[in-house]
């Protein structure tokens, strides 16, 4: 009798959640950043690519680039699927690019080439010659405008070295910053600004690839500050032409959640109660990141890099226009190392054969109401 009595509550209850969701479609859309660590053609290009040349250090090859760009798509194609599995990312933020080439033989990749993705890119100062971009898919999203907005930093604007930071410059990273001898300007990325229509709705992205902590967290921090407060500039300028714009920003920061470039530069708030105007930013990675995820790792410690952050006008539950749902670290078996030193860390790329990322992507679903 009490197992007949539970059956009949569950269908009562199945009865009762069903009605209540009769009737309402949602269009939803994965919103994603991925650093696709060094990808690099086999051309040898004006930049500093030496390394990643037939020749160079990296041995890196016409068929180490092709399973690059493989592994990549294989990737692009199922972020997001948890909740989304019929489509791609709608919007995809990308770091560690050559050139404007690669993402074109990037998205005619065999699994990527139906989803029809447009390209925004420009070429940036970075020495390495390694830029941020954006795909979108010309279907969904049409852009109205882009622009590339340099942060302009010097190398006295650099912190003090101590302990820490010596115990920090033993650290091994591709991206190495690099000051001008002429001027001490420190060429880096740009920060990418794209406007456009959403299905019909405006929206602006904001692409990031902040300044490396090479040569040491503290000594390297103010480069990263500098870099949140032109992000908090850029979206201030939308907010004052339209006090309501919608704005994703997201990048690999090189600092996590918790550092003074995001909570300070850009403002951005750990709980969505603490919103109290339309310019105040969301980041739903810091709580991530208290609850133990992470997009990377160094000596088995991980955080949170990778973020995505939206305005308060993506989180008012008003699902007749775009709201943010949720977000996510997309960290697939196959992307993760099994055996060895780094086993549990990102699958990233070695002398001997290309791997995914020293990174995970991250990503976030956008909700709207079919009516």
């Amino acid at each position: 009798m009490r197992i007949k009595k539970l059956i009949a509550v569950f269908f009562v209850l199945f009865a009762i959640f069903s009605s209540n969701g009769q009737g309402k479609k949602y269009n939803i859309h994965t919103v994603a950043f991925y650093n696709f660590e060094n990808l690099f053609d086999t051309i040898n290009g004006p930049n500093n690519d030496e390394e990643w040349l037939p020749n160079g250090a990296m041995n890196w090859t016409g068929k180490k680039y092709k399973q690059k760009l493989h592994n990549l798509a294989r990737v692009i194609n199922e972020i997001g699927s948890t909740e989304n599995p019929s489509n791609s990312p709608t919007l995809l933020g990308c770091s560690e690019i050559e050139n404007r080439g690669v993402l074109e033989d990037l998205v005619k990749e065999p699994l990527l080439i139906n989803r029809d993705y447009g390209i925004v890119h420009f070429d940036s100062p970075d020495k390495r010659g390694i830029d941020v971009g954006l795909l979108y898919q010309k279907k969904h999203f049409k852009p109205t405008s882009y622009r590339n907005i340099p942060l302009i930093i010097y190398s006295n604007q650099e912190g003090k070295e101590d302990k820490k930071d010596k115990k920090d410059k033993e650290e091994a990273t591709d991206d190495v910053t690099t000051t001008s001898k002429t001027d001490n300007r420190v060429y880096t990325r740009d920060q990418l600004l794209v406007t456009g229509f959403l299905d019909g709705e405006e929206i602006n992205i904001i692409v990031n690839h902040w300044p490396s902590r090479s040569g040491g967290e503290k000594k390297s921090s103010p480069f990263r500050e500098a870099a949140g407060r032109l992000n908090r500039k850029i979206m201030d300028s939308l907010f004052a032409i339209n006090p309501n714009a919608k704005i994703i920003t997201m990048g690999d920061l090189n600092d996590g959640t918790y550092n003074k470039s995001v909570k300070e530069g850009i403002g951005a708030k750990r709980k969505k109660e603490e919103l109290k105007q339309p310019s105040d930013i969301y980041n739903p990675f810091e709580e991530m990141f208290y609850k133990g995820n992470a997009s990377l790792f160094w000596r088995d410690s991980g955080d949170i890099f990778d973020q995505i952050m939206v305005s308060e006008t993506f989180v008012r539950k008003d699902y007749s226009t775009f709201c943010y749902w949720k977000a996510g670290i997309f960290n697939k078996p196959y992307m993760i190392q099994t055996t060895g030193q780094y086993k549990g860390y990102p699958l990233r790329n070695s002398s001997s054969e290309p791997g995914f990322s020293d990174h995970f992507p991250v990503y976030i679903y956008l909700l709207k109401e079919i009516k």
